[in-house]
């Protein structure tokens, strides 16, 4: 039966993701890195013309790989999978260049080296300029995908609270049922959604919130206001008693300004009574009304 050689670095690689007992953060950059130095491993030229660039290679990728499994930032993950990207193209262009040198030896040495080195010096710089754009175009798409996933993560973590993902963000929606009638107080059903809404906060503690309260037409036009307003701030109060810090929230109360339907029936008046909980980005920026 043959055995299957694996360099050191693959070894060390192998026992490190056997020994994480978690699933490791990984990028798009990084995976393509990784089946590049797969490529680089299954050429044996390159093994054989450029040994030296190859374990360079291989402690590279094992600096990526580690970052990977100690969920470390994606931009540092990113970071050391170029870096051991561009150790494999040297690695490759070592290869090619040693192999180009035995041929030529046998014939013509001196003028046909001069021309490959001039040739390789122009490749070298054109493979420079598309590395660069590659590299800034799967930097970018790295954080649209991150970003992406982030969202469908936190959604799919507020379900329970019926979360929709809107243009100005994440939505939870307090509907008047979880207050008291025509008051400001949370009923206990409120204060046990709101109880799953800050477990989640805590676990995300780079999202803000912008609370707001609305009301239905009944009433005078200054009551309501005032009345979603008192509604914001029994919302955020319950959640700092929960442990979100107040600085994470801003209130707003815009009474019957802004209604999900007219307000000719009763079910329509009462899907209007609400407050709505609009959860940032990462970055902190929420979508103005």
């Amino acid at each position: 039966m043959s055995k299957i050689s694996m360099t050191p670095g693959a070894l060390l690689m192998l026992a490190m993701l056997t020994a994480c007992s978690t699933a490791p953060r990984s990028t798009s950059l990084l995976e393509n890195t990784r089946q590049q130095y797969q490529m680089a491993q299954n050429n044996p030229r390159i093994a054989q013309l450029a040994p030296l660039e190859m374990r360079q290679a291989d402690d590279a990728m094992v600096l990526a790989n580690s970052a990977a499994i100690k969920n470390e930032s994606s931009e540092e993950i990113d970071k050391l999978a170029y870096l051991a990207s561009k150790k494999i193209d040297i690695a490759n262009e070592a290869a090619k260049q040693k192999n180009a040198e035995n041929t030529i030896a046998n014939a013509g040495r001196e003028r046909d080296e001069m021309r490959l080195n001039q040739r390789t010096q122009e490749v070298s710089q054109e493979k420079n300029r598309a590395d660069q754009a590659a590299y800034s175009a799967q930097v970018a798409q790295a954080n649209t995908l991150n970003a992406q996933q982030k969202v469908t993560a936190l959604s799919a973590e507020l379900a329970d609270i019926k979360a929709k993902n809107t243009d100005r963000g994440i939505v939870i929606t307090l509907g008047d049922l979880l207050f008291g009638t025509n008051d400001a107080r949370l009923n206990p059903d409120g204060m046990h959604e709101l109880q799953k809404l800050a477990a989640v906060l805590q676990a995300h503690q780079q999202q803000t919130l912008s609370i707001e309260g609305h009301t239905d037409s009944t009433g005078g036009a200054a009551y309501n206001l005032r009345l979603s307003e008192r509604r914001a701030n029994a919302v955020s109060s319950a959640l700092q008693l929960m442990g979100v810090q107040k600085t994470r929230m801003t209130m707003h109360g815009y009474g019957e300004e802004f209604p999900l339907m007219d307000n000719h029936t009763a079910e329509n008046r009462q899907m209007n009574r609400r407050v709505e909980i609009i959860l940032s980005d990462d970055a902190g920026h929420i979508v103005n009304r």
